[in-house]
């Protein structure tokens, strides 16, 4: 990811304060990691990695570390408050189906109202936010309702949807990629053939959806969540969006927008004085051709904390 040109990065589910810590420390060479350990799921929902006539919880095949089963009110404060005491930066929740979960649909919603908002609470106590996974629009609205900060995917979101976006000062994190990359090769690296076919579902719905937000001036901030070995598509996200919105756009979504979405707004995103003094040194002009910032043979230098951590080797 440093090498793409990633100088911070925010993880969705299963990296932990080692990885961040070892990072910090310089022991291993990476962006910055904002994570939130395992995410919170209902019984049954997308975190929830067992087949149908499996008892015990076992780790996904293809997203091992992915979440935590918590239920019931007291059940998922106590969760969140475990996930913080590891110094998570946000907490995520599963609120809606998903592709990679063996045993629910796309269209349900998880988790009660009640648990949701206890969980947001729970994260602004202790001044931190909650993303949650959402989907569809019924999923996607009653997040933003209970305070959730943040919605991964979003795909299936409708008018109301984009008015509680403003109204919350929420952001939407579009993830784009994913699903062209798992149609593509997501069978290879290990997701199930049940899981492969909800791909279309939500494929063809993500960029009127983006288009739905952009135009109604919800905040866009950039993702991926790709898996395992599909990382490498991690820039192609940058090209997908830009059937929808401008260069200016996306490159603010990966940088400003995001820094505001994960309270760094001031040290990350920006060149000022204070901030952490990352840029990519790149051969071309990203406003013109986004695809600048795709092509690895463009980026001569990544420079992270002021210092050149990468830089393009002679062909």
């Amino acid at each position: 990811m440093l090498d793409r040109g990633f100088t911070t990065v925010r993880d969705a589910s299963g990296a932990d304060y080692g990885l961040a810590d070892a990072q910090a420390e310089g022991l291993i060479r990476g962006p910055r990691l904002l994570f939130c350990g395992r995410a919170l799921s209902q019984t049954g929902g997308h975190g929830d990695g067992r087949a149908r006539g499996t008892h015990r919880h076992d780790d996904h095949p293809c997203c091992a570390g992915l979440g935590r089963i918590a239920d019931g009110v007291d059940a998922v404060r106590a969760a969140a408050r475990d996930e913080l005491r590891k110094g998570a930066h946000h907490i995520k929740v599963m609120a809606s189906g998903g592709v990679a979960s063996p045993t629910d649909r796309i269209d349900s919603t998880q988790y009660s109202l009640e648990e949701l908002r206890a969980i947001a609470e729970e994260a602004e106590a202790a001044n931190r936010y909650v993303a949650a996974h959402a989907y569809t629009a019924r999923a996607v609205n009653r997040a933003l309702e209970v305070g959730i900060r943040s919605i991964e995917h979003g795909n299936l979101l409708d008018h109301r949807s984009v008015e509680l976006f403003r109204e919350r000062d929420a952001f939407l994190v579009p993830t784009l990629v994913t699903y062209w990359a798992l149609e593509q090769e997501g069978r290879e690296f290990g997701l199930p053939e049940s899981s492969w076919r909800k791909v279309d579902e939500v494929l063809g719905a993500g960029l009127e959806a983006l288009d739905r937000a952009a135009r109604g001036g919800v905040k866009l901030a950039y993702g991926t969540d790709l898996l395992g070995g599909m990382h490498r598509h991690q820039k192609h996200e940058f090209r997908l969006r830009a059937e929808v919105q401008q260069p200016l756009e996306i490159l603010r979504s990966a940088t400003s927008v995001a820094a505001d979405l994960v309270n760094m707004a001031g040290e990350i995103g920006m060149l000022r004085p204070g901030a952490h003094a990352d840029l990519l040194v790149l051969d071309g002009d990203p406003l013109a051709d986004i695809g600048v910032l795709v092509d690895p043979e463009h980026l001569r230098h990544v420079v992270q904390g002021g210092e050149i951590v990468s830089r393009s080797r002679p062909c």
